[in-house]
């Protein structure tokens, strides 16, 4: 039975503070496997009262701009964040490596849609940090890890480690 190939890795983000460490491993097994990355970040929707107050003051028309305009934040965001990481780590390699990476935004539940973006986009590898923002273990990283069809990488991302 032959190895399995790594083509695809989803690098899950918080885009919190200690997230380069996971963004590292994913680096790493993308170029070690001549694979491409999926940057995900999960955005939880509005509760029922958030959206009821602002349902009730604003019309729908600039609702929508704002959270178009929110997602497209959080995109530009990830994209500096990914050249800052390769103008500091990967700017001394000769040859400089290139990277594929591709940025999304879903909206949901983190668990679900993790496994959602890894279901449709076929991925190979799941790369994902073990501690959530406040330093404990990542319910998030636990139920991946349980209900994912491919592997998961879970990174330590404590100061320690980092």
């Amino acid at each position: 039975m032959a190895l399995p190939e790594i083509n695809t890795i989803l690098y899950t983000s918080s885009l919190s503070e200690h997230t380069r460490p996971v963004f590292r491993q994913a680096v790493r097994q993308a170029l070690a496997n001549d694979a491409k990355i999926l940057m995900l970040h999960v955005v939880e929707p509005m509760g029922e009262m958030g959206q009821a107050l602002i349902q009730n003051y604003l019309p729908n028309d600039l609702v929508k701009k704002v959270h178009d305009e929110g997602i497209d934040q959080i995109k530009q965001l990830m994209r500096e964040r990914v050249s800052k990481f390769c103008e500091e780590e990967l700017s001394t390699l000769d040859p400089r490596p290139e990277l594929d990476i591709e940025i999304i935004v879903e909206e949901g539940n983190h668990t679900d849609q993790i496994l959602n973006v890894a279901k449709r986009q076929q991925v190979d590898l799941i790369v994902m940090g073990n501690e959530n923002r406040f330093g404990h273990h990542s319910p998030t990283t636990h139920q991946v890890t349980r209900h994912a069809k491919v592997p998961v990488l879970a990174v330590p991302t404590g100061k320690q480690y980092v």
